[in-house]
């Protein structure tokens, strides 16, 4: 598929999460979830990329490869670390994020709410209070009148089916709760806070494009599995896909393939090749999910996070292609498609998982924080300079 057949506007680029990349937030939630003894988290954020620091290298290196977006967000406990106090500074420090962006010719997507929530929020009640919903369209108002113009598009939530689902369910995540009721309750919250806040967002600046973001995975039925497979997509997709009427694109956030049985989920098949997260290795589950997404929303998708954990980069590559592939026959087939967004641009903190899987564009030695550009950064470039081929990957 030549560049020219690739929708007007067509985004290129790399993401990350404040608290997986910037160092130093100490303020929120995850900070004490990472030092928490009933805590899987494998070790602390610490210093992580220093990218609050050290962003205007990393966008050079960005920009460099010709990518033309960057989707980054902002850390709410810095921005307002005790409830009503708005440090100005820091606020500041992200409207230069998004105007380092625009120097570069590249165009800032930024992220409300990636994962943490500030300690004072979190001591409150988090997710499972209903005021959150009204403190986050706050938060987003002031943030927003703040960054103004800049910002090129805006997602409210990074995967809220995650927050929900990993903080009050199964407990994996902050605050490590298992409990029906309070699942329920922070799955109604984080809906009403994705439709308030992105009213404020709007009301802030006016003609931004607003959207929220959702984990989607291949789900693929196994032994009689349908009925099961029906529900997980419900219980994890469906009904955040349902909210976003009247949103102007949602973001797609696709990696592997699951197998589910009669049972429920179950691993990769005895055999299959699986990355460092000991996911299955499937690009394709991006079009998959793509068209799945687009179908039953009528947006536009934005691809807003898709990669590999992977040490060798050739496989990085590989898997990128692919995935691309399985895009590029989405557009064949009509699916609007605004742009790629690879995860990650460097390699950061994921989480429990602390710093073992790489999924970055750009290695970071985490002992002098130097910068290694790999070879799949380039191949990216080289598919915004030239455009999606065609080839295998009907998803």
């Amino acid at each position: 598929m030549a560049t020219g057949a690739l929708p007007a506007g067509f985004l290129w680029g790399a993401a990350t999460a404040a608290h997986q990349v910037e160092g130093g937030n100490d303020n929120n939630d995850w900070w004490d979830w990472e030092r928490d003894p009933r805590s899987p988290c494998r070790e602390p954020s610490g210093a992580a990329c220093d990218h609050y620091h050290r962003y205007p290298g990393d966008l050079d290196l960005l920009a460099g490869w010709g990518l033309n977006a960057y989707r980054f967000s902002l850390e709410w406990s810095r921005i307002e670390p005790a409830e009503g106090e708005i440090d100005a500074a820091v606020l500041e420090h992200y409207r230069r994020m998004c105007a380092a962006c625009r120097e570069r010719g590249v165009e800032p997507i930024v992220t409300f709410h990636h994962f943490t929530t500030p300690r004072w929020l979190a001591a409150r009640g988090g997710w499972a209070d209903p005021a959150t919903a009204d403190r986050f369209a706050r938060f987003c108002e002031r943030a927003a009148a703040a960054l103004g113009d800049l910002v090129g598009r805006a997602c409210t939530i990074n995967e809220p089916n995650i927050v929900a689902a990993f903080g009050y369910r199964d407990g994996s995540f902050p605050p490590g709760v298992r409990d029906p009721v309070l699942y329920g309750r922070a799955v109604d919250v984080l809906l009403a806070a994705h439709r308030r806040g992105a009213a404020a967002l709007r009301a802030a600046v006016p003609g931004l494009r607003v959207g929220v973001t959702v984990a989607m995975e291949e789900r693929t039925a196994v032994d009689g599995g349908e009925a099961r497979r029906d529900e997980l997509r419900a219980e994890m997709e469906d009904r955040y896909l349902a909210a976003t009427s009247g949103d102007d694109f949602l973001g797609v956030q696709a990696y592997t393939r699951v197998r589910v049985g009669p049972e429920g989920p179950r691993p990769p098949a005895p055999g299959a090749r699986v990355t460092q997260m000991g996911w299955e290795f499937r690009p394709e589950a991006l079009g998959a999910c793509v068209r799945r997404a687009a179908a039953v929303t009528g947006l536009p998708i934005l691809v807003t996070e898709n990669g590999v954990a992977t040490a060798d980069d050739a496989e990085r590559v590989e898997y990128l292609e692919g995935a691309l592939a399985s895009l590029a026959a989405c557009l064949a087939d009509g699916v609007a498609v605004a742009g790629y967004l690879h995860w990650s641009l460097l390699d950061n903190f994921e989480w429990n998982d602390g710093y073992r899987p790489t999924f970055g564009l750009i290695a970071v030695d985490r002992a002098t924080q130097a910068r290694a550009p790999k070879p799949s950064g380039a191949r990216l470039g080289a598919f915004a300079r030239a455009g999606i081929p065609a080839g295998p990957g009907r998803a």
